[in-house]
């Protein structure tokens, strides 16, 4: 009994040591929210720049349904305004033309009774 139990008391100790070695600090946390915060600022600042007040509102409405795919579209729009070659704000109608084009053609479901 008392090698079993020696045998259970290190593997105790084992998983106590790996579940503290896994455990983030409270800092480093901090440290990584401030940086999110950060980089959430500067891209927010970036899109005012490229898009239009109306273009930007059509955004954050997509962004209710489909977020990822918003943030897609952000990093792309930030991309090409960092290559030069957005020459002015994108208006509303120009990122409706945008979407379309990258949402691709829509897939068509057909339902037959029989």
């Amino acid at each position: 009994m008392s090698d079993i139990e020696e045998i259970r008391r290190r593997r105790m100790e084992q998983l106590q040591q790996q579940q503290a070695a896994q455990q983030v600090s409270p800092q480093e946390i901090e440290a990584q929210e401030r940086m999110r915060q950060e980089m959430e600022a500067q891209k927010k600042q970036i899109m005012m720049q490229i898009l239009t007040p109306e273009a930007r509102s059509r955004l954050a409405n997509i962004r209710l349904t489909r977020p990822d795919y918003v943030n897609q579209i952000e990093l792309q729009l930030i991309q090409l305004a960092q290559a030069g070659r957005i020459a002015s704000k994108i208006t509303d109608e120009q990122l409706k033309e945008l979407l379309r084009k990258l949402a691709g053609p829509k897939k068509e479901i057909n339902i037959t009774r029989r």
